[in-house]
């Protein structure tokens, strides 16, 4: 075992970071998709 893996910063599991990092960058481009909608619908 070598020193990384005896003293770990942070015990949670990466599971909750990969989902929290998904779903945020999910919405983010979402978001910007909507928003080009909108402008579409208005410009059209």
């Amino acid at each position: 075992m070598n020193k990384f893996e005896k003293e770990v910063q942070s015990k949670r599991h990466d599971l909750f970071d990969a989902g929290a990092g998904f779903i945020f960058s999910f919405a983010f481009f979402m978001i910007i998709f909507f928003i080009a909608v909108i402008f579409d619908a208005i410009g059209s």
